[in-house]
């Protein structure tokens, strides 16, 4: 339990220097940002399935694309907590997430403008769909080995 509370506070890293690991240091308790953690990515998860229960109402797609999109950015921040601002930033624009992160990125603000100025439905739903796999392609990252076994998967699914 340790070694997770060191790795998830940043402390892991023995190469750093003091004053490196100081300024990334976080005056939250580990407890408190496990707590913030989980009530940031559940509100996430919640915002998400609301938005999409609310693109069934008529005139609901601006609504949908706002709490959707709402809802994976709280759940994307919410690693905030367990990492730091500072290394959740640095890690995000890492060369093996760097076009993850952008295409995310601009698929939040492209479902958003689709939805709320340019009007256009059929847009607003492709790039929530584009948001989904961006933070899947994403997420995968993180997990040793994940993107290539998506993509093993996929080439057998397709030959």
């Amino acid at each position: 339990m340790e070694k997770l509370r060191r790795v998830l506070s940043g402390q892991d890293d023995e190469e750093q220097g003091l004053t490196a690991q100081v300024l990334d240091a976080s005056t939250l308790s580990f407890n408190t940002r496990l707590k913030w953690f989980a009530i940031c990515f559940v509100s996430g998860i919640f915002f998400s399935i609301l938005g999409t229960g609310l693109l069934w109402l008529p005139g609901g797609i601006k609504l949908f694309a706002v709490f959707y999109t709402f809802g994976n950015i709280a759940a994307l921040a919410s690693t905030c907590f367990l990492m730091g601002p500072v290394k959740q930033l640095k890690k995000m624009f890492e060369t093996t997430r760097l076009l993850a992160t952008v295409v995310m990125l601009l698929c939040f603000v492209l479902t958003l403008c689709a939805a709320l100025w340019w009007h256009k439905k059929g847009l607003a739903v492709l790039f929530c769909i584009l948001q989904f796999l961006s933070m899947t392609w994403y997420s995968l990252s993180y997990i040793p080995y994940a993107r290539d076994a998506v993509i093993k998967c996929c080439s057998s699914l397709l030959s």
